[in-house]
């Protein structure tokens, strides 16, 4: 995923070091290992690309399928070199606008990094569509001796059916520039915008939706009703701007990927992005359905003990009332590297390089982009973390969550740029994981009883949230993009929105009229259609892997590390198949839900 920007470091007091000595990290990443002094020799660095692109596009008229492998392999190295430069040029471009999605300098940057890359992406395209073309044999013969490229040319070949011409495919990517992605800038631009008024001990305050989103799993009911409450005020009072450019973004989809490309559905597409059977998928969701009483089942467990009465959506995140602290960031990763060390200590030592070199910005600020995300640039570069860290319990989840992608690139690094990155289903993997290792570390350090059961509810809401709230998000765009293909309203989707969440919660919990906009606060069903599954399975898939830790103990680590090294350099059905994972099949889907299932009753047992 995409990344972040900043130059200093500020000092926070004591994290461990893997000595046991005590020492502290920055808290602001530095860009200067991204590319050197971009913003100032943006025209050299766009340059020496351009110089790339011209030599490669020099052997056009020597492409063939009986050329010589050798000048096959030396075309296919070229591009790595391409790919990697502009990778760094658009990471910085990035990293910046996230600093701070307010600063004109910074958009400006970022617009003329995709214009320049997009023209010279575009001088490339003949070369995929010349690979297409190529028969069988020769393509056979032509991948030999190319390692893990394999894969990156097999899954050029995977999209055949659904290229266009090579003048179409380059309108349609100087389209994207100007159309798709300049539509998602705007909602980024305009939500980062937005303030949220609370208030709080008597005093009404003004702040992000970083800062207002730990008062959605604040100890006092009364504040978690308002921040909810104020949260899709806000999105509502703007829900005709929102919704339209929602509508932009699925007719785009649409005419890009069922009109031109041919694929049979919307989520098609993004499904053979992620190199996914559409029945895996379609099992996956279905079981996920099936499945929602369990977490109705929990919810009712949770409101007996943290006391609420009635139990409605605005309390599923109220935290138990032993977890009411607030961490240190410092503390907070030595936390995380502590439980990624008892573990693997190969991890845990990826994971502090991430901190150590200053690629981590932890704090929340004005204008910063929301959420958290990992960003792993080139194979070898170490990976940079956007976090924004508020100092609940929840942040530090999040840290070993992105810590987990950045140690899974790292763990891939031997590959290609093209390959050493997974797909999005598998690319939560490590992440996923290494929360859980997280969680299972302070688990079991506990001792008491009424603590192990705050630390049984904060995973269980972090599952539900990953898991059956993705999956029907899922479920939402599949009516949505339907929907709007036959003149939906944003008023329209607001309703079916509301239909899906209380099919979900069922009778048993009241969701108020409100949550029909939580939809537009959902940064992925913008910018990725269909994204969310990933999580869906990442989660359940890591429920299963984790299983096969706590029975195999030490040995189980080993696989689990040739897993993560793997990175994107084959199929996921046939990185799944060496752990005995059948991605098709329902049964496996329902075992990570039966998992959960014992996990609902350990927490029912305590009561």
């Amino acid at each position: 995923m995409p990344a972040k920007i900043n130059r200093n470091t500020s000092t926070s007091r004591s994290t461990s070091s893997k000595k046991g000595q005590s020492r502290t990290y920055p808290e602001r990443w530095d860009l200067t290992h991204v590319a050197e002094d971009p913003i100032q020799r943006f025209e050299i660095l766009a340059g020496e690309i351009e110089t790339k692109v011209a030599q490669f596009e020099s052997a056009r008229t020597r492409l063939s399928p009986t050329m010589e492998a050798s000048h096959f392999h030396s075309l296919l190295k070229l591009s790595e070199d391409i790919a990697a430069a502009s990778s760094r040029l658009s990471a910085y471009a990035y990293l910046w606008f996230s600093e701070n999605t307010k600063d004109l300098a910074a958009r400006s940057f970022k617009t003329k990094v995709e214009e320049r890359l997009t023209a010279l992406q575009n001088r490339l395209v003949f070369f995929d569509l010349w690979w297409q073309s190529v028969d069988a044999n020769n393509s056979r013969r032509l991948m030999t001796g190319v390692g893990t490229l394999q894969y990156h040319l097999e899954t050029i070949r995977r999209f055949q059916p659904h290229t266009l011409s090579e003048p179409e495919e380059k309108i349609v990517n100087i389209k994207n520039i100007t159309g798709r992605t300049a539509v998602h800038s705007l909602y980024d631009v305009v939500t980062n915008a937005f303030t949220f008024t609370l208030t709080v001990k008597g005093k009404r305050k003004t702040m992000s939706r970083e800062e207002l989103t730990p008062y959605l799993r604040h100890a006092e009911g009364r504040l978690r009703e308002a921040a909810y409450r104020e949260l899709y005020r806000v999105y509502a009072d703007q829900h005709d701007l929102l919704g339209e450019i929602y509508k932009a973004l699925v007719n785009d989809w649409k005419a890009e990927n069922l009109q031109l490309r041919r694929f049979s559905s919307p989520i098609a597409t993004r499904n053979l992005g992620n190199d996914i059977p559409d029945k895996a998928v379609t099992s996956l969701l279905r079981v996920c359905q099936k499945n929602a009483g369990i977490f109705q089942q929990y919810f009712r467990i949770k409101a007996r003990l943290c006391k609420i009465k009635p139990m409605s959506r605005y309390h599923i995140y109220a935290p138990h009332r032993t977890e009411q602290k607030s961490y240190r960031y410092q503390d907070a990763v030595r936390m995380v590297l502590d439980a990624y060390r008892g573990f693997s200590p190969q991890l845990a030592e990826m994971a502090e390089q991430v901190v150590r070199e200053g690629h981590i910005d932890a704090r929340t600020r004005p204008g910063k982009i929301g959420g958290a995300y990992c960003y792993s640039i080139v194979p070898g570069m170490t990976p940079y973390v956007l976090l924004n860290f508020t100092g609940e319990a929840r942040d530090i989840a999040t840290m070993a969550h992105e810590l987990g992608h950045a140690v899974h690139g790292m763990q891939a690094a031997r590959h290609s740029i093209f390959t050493f990155h997974s797909t999005l289903p598998l690319a939560e993997t490590a992440s996923v994981f290494g929360e859980r290792i997280l969680s299972d570390a302070l688990m079991t350090q506990e001792r008491d009883t009424k603590v192990k059961q705050g630390l049984l509810l904060n995973q269980l809401d972090d599952i539900y949230a990953t898991v059956l709230r993705q999956a029907y998000f899922v479920q939402f765009e599949n009516q949505a993009h339907e929907m709007i293909a036959q003149g939906a309203t944003v008023k329209d989707l607001a309703q079916t929105y509301l239909a899906e969440v209380r099919q979900q919660f069922g009778k048993g919990m009241k969701v108020p009229e409100e949550f029909q906009w939580e939809w537009l606060t959902i940064p992925h069903i913008f910018a990725s259609p269909f994204y969310c599954y990933a999580y869906s399975f990442g989660n359940l898939l890591v429920l299963a892997l984790y299983r096969m830790y706590q029975k195999e103990g030490a040995t189980f680590v080993p696989k689990y590390l040739d897993l993560l090294s793997t990175g994107g350099s084959e199929a996921p059905q046939t990185i799944l198949a060496k752990v005995g994972v059948d991605m098709t099949s329902e049964d496996f889907w329902q075992s990570g839900f039966d998992t959960i299932r014992e996990m609902v009753d350990q927490l029912e047992q305590t009561l």
